[in-house]
């Protein structure tokens, strides 16, 4: 980053708690190593990577993480992987401290990230967190190429000119996400941003719902400790 010569304002950083720190000595240490090993003065997302530890783990976590804010080393802050029963715990977490220290003292989840695709389409979790003003991001929108040959998407492909990556990115978008797709390769970036000058109809959304519960990545969602 320091060596790309562009304005810290121009750069958007995102870090997380990894499993293995959770809890609130563990986390505020990785907050400092962050800052340590990044020199930035900022972070501006960090999430907890993923639900594990126990309930009383990831309470502190989210203390820890909401502490950070108030010092202002952190944007904003969130989760990655939490399941409806994991969201409702932590909500709960925060009205909690709320009543204690008062409003806004127990932290806002400004995001959520999840693997979300046509066939992962988490309708419980996105739901939960639209309904809540959470920007949801989904990674793996592209469903790491394994589904491109889905004759589901044939039709668009050969309709709009456009790739399948291309196709689901653009169903992400309308479906009110923010696709995280990843790629190494600069003619692959290029070619996944552009998907603004086409728009998937009714039909064409309603075709995509799947039904299927398909990740191709770890689903830490559905942890029950």
């Amino acid at each position: 980053m320091r060596k790309s010569g562009l304005p810290r304002s121009s750069i958007f950083f995102t870090s997380k708690v990894p499993p293995g720190s959770m809890g609130y000595d563990a986390t505020k240490s990785e907050i400092a190593s962050t800052f340590k090993e990044t020199g930035l003065d900022y972070v501006d997302l960090y999430l907890i990577h993923a639900p594990y530890g126990g309930k009383e783990a990831r309470n502190g976590t989210w203390r820890a993480l909401v502490e950070a804010q108030k010092a202002g080393q952190i944007r904003s802050i969130g989760v990655s992987n939490y399941g409806v029963h994991h969201l409702d715990e932590l909500e709960a977490y925060i009205t909690e401290l709320e009543s204690k220290s008062g409003k806004g003292s127990g932290g806002e989840i400004s995001v959520g990230q999840w693997e979300v695709h046509p066939w992962l389409a988490r309708n419980d979790i996105v739901g939960w967190c639209q309904k809540r003003g959470v920007v949801v991001e989904a990674y793996c929108p592209i469903v790491r190429g394994q589904r491109f040959e889905e004759p589901v998407l044939q039709p668009m492909v050969k309709k709009y000119g456009k790739t399948p990556a291309q196709v689901l990115i653009r169903w992400s978008l309308q479906k009110g996400l923010v696709p995280l797709p990843k790629s190494v390769t600069h003619a692959r970036i290029d070619e996944n941003a552009d998907v603004y000058d086409f728009e998937l109809n009714g039909e064409e959304m309603k075709s995509l719902e799947t039904g299927q519960y398909a990740p191709c990545a770890w689903d830490p969602t559905i942890s029950t400790d």
